[in-house]
């Protein structure tokens, strides 16, 4: 487990790969976001943005979320407070995708000294290297000697 005094700015964290497949993609959409682009191959070939199949990128966040937890491993959790995220390209059937995390900036609490917020960049990356999502996401850290945390 990573605690406050653990972490500086730079540090990169990397991901194992995570395959979507059309099952997912699609049990995924008919649950949360079922819109034909995500749905119904011969629709998606219509549209004029996505023309083919394309995952939600709400499933792609899911998926990026499930990954940090594998790769960042922070004491107490991924507390998160604020994020901003972008999805420049789609996630297909068949991608693989991955996660980098880069530390951005580390910045102490001064009302609780027991933690911080810790600013970090991620990239969604699929296996030809396309970024399928960029986020920048601020979540709390705890220190080491906090007592709650184990």
């Amino acid at each position: 487990m990573l605690y406050l005094e653990d972490l500086k700015v730079g540090d990169r964290f990397i991901s194992r790969d995570y395959e979507m497949t059309l099952e997912e993609i699609t049990q995924f959409a008919q649950l949360y976001d079922p819109q034909p682009f995500h749905l119904d191959e011969k629709a998606a070939q219509k549209h004029p943005v996505f023309q083919g199949l394309a995952a939600s990128g709400w499933h792609t966040s899911a998926v990026v979320m499930r990954l940090w937890t594998e790769c960042f491993q922070v004491a107490g959790g991924l507390i998160g407070s604020e994020t901003s995220l972008r999805w420049p390209r789609p996630t297909r059937v068949g991608d693989l995708v991955h996660v980098e995390v880069e530390i951005a900036s580390i910045t102490p609490s001064k009302s609780k000294p027991d933690r911080g917020i810790v600013s970090y960049i991620t990239q969604a990356l699929n296996q030809h290297g396309d970024v399928l999502l960029i986020s920048t996401t601020k979540i709390l850290v705890f220190k080491r000697d906090n007592s709650v945390i184990s």
